[in-house]
């Protein structure tokens, strides 16, 4: 039987159809607001567990690395350096890890429904704004409690934030991709966050580094967008700036892995029905 009907990818060479979004915007809020419910569902804390997770790894990275091992942190109370740094990587390991495994567990709608396949790891990045929002309060606590003044790089903080959330949704959908044709990604994301963060200056500050490795540390895109945090949040008390080089860096890089991640979607995507 001849079909009247192939539904079928559009052509472009980017997963970015912009006519395609708009015309599924009601599907993407309720996958967004799907997931924010199933993060919580029969939970007895609920989204207290938001707070508590950079909460308990900033207690025990001050008790480890601020008190024990004496790790410095450019003249800022350790636990407002930890936190600062803990808050945009909480939400940027999250969204990883949710949404590369994204696909996978939707593959019930996958394969019964066509829709743009780029709007499942796209709603799990947003859902977990929601996280970030939650812990930014417990971030506004300790700096009124460590009475840390704000100064104009406060100003920042938006475009930290769509740049966390762009990387995020760059790597996280290049994995979803990944993920429904090698199912060992599953395993891999976990170590890859480890790794990542260790090689993030979260627990130590960039200063400690030798200035002759600083220009390698910088290629992590995240080593200035946790930097651009840190000063946007609390330059007010040791009087740094935004290190623009950095920052830059973080931006380009950025830029990359979306591009090539929407890319190797787009190639992709097609087969998604068939394997996932």
């Amino acid at each position: 039987m001849v079909p009247h009907l192939v539904i079928e990818p559009n052509r472009s060479r980017l997963a970015f159809d912009l006519r395609d979004l708009w015309r599924y915007r009601e599907l993407f809020y309720f996958l967004t607001w799907r997931d924010i419910k199933v993060r919580y569902k029969q939970t007895a804390l609920g989204a207290a567990w938001a707070i508590m997770q950079p909460l308990f790894n900033m207690l025990i990275f001050t008790l480890l690395f601020g008190k024990l091992a004496g790790l410095p942190s450019d003249n800022i109370p350790y636990p407002l350096f930890a936190f600062a740094g803990l808050l945009p990587w909480t939400f940027f390991s999250n969204a990883i890890g949710n949404s590369g495994n994204s696909l996978v567990g939707s593959s019930h709608l996958i394969t019964k429904v066509y829709f743009p396949r780029l709007i499942i790891p796209a709603a799990s990045v947003l859902a977990g704004l929601v996280d970030f929002f939650f812990a930014f309060l417990v971030m506004a606590v300790l700096m009124v409690i460590y009475k840390v003044p704000l100064g104009v790089n406060i100003l920042l903080l938006p475009l930290l934030i769509f740049l966390t959330t762009l990387l995020a949704f760059g790597v996280g959908m290049w994995l979803s991709a990944l993920n429904v044709r090698f199912r060992d990604i599953r395993y891999v994301i976990p170590f890859l966050i480890q790794f990542w963060m260790y090689a993030t200056p979260i627990i130590y500050p960039v200063s400690m580094m030798p200035e002759r490795y600083r220009p390698y540390l910088a290629i992590n895109p995240m080593t200035g967008v946790i930097e651009g945090y840190r000063v946007a949040l609390l330059g007010g008390v040791n009087g740094a700036s935004i290190n623009w080089q950095s920052l830059g860096v973080s931006i380009a890089i950025a830029l990359v892995v979306l591009v090539y991640a929407s890319y190797d979607f787009r190639r992709m995507e097609k087969t998604f029905a068939d394997i996932v």
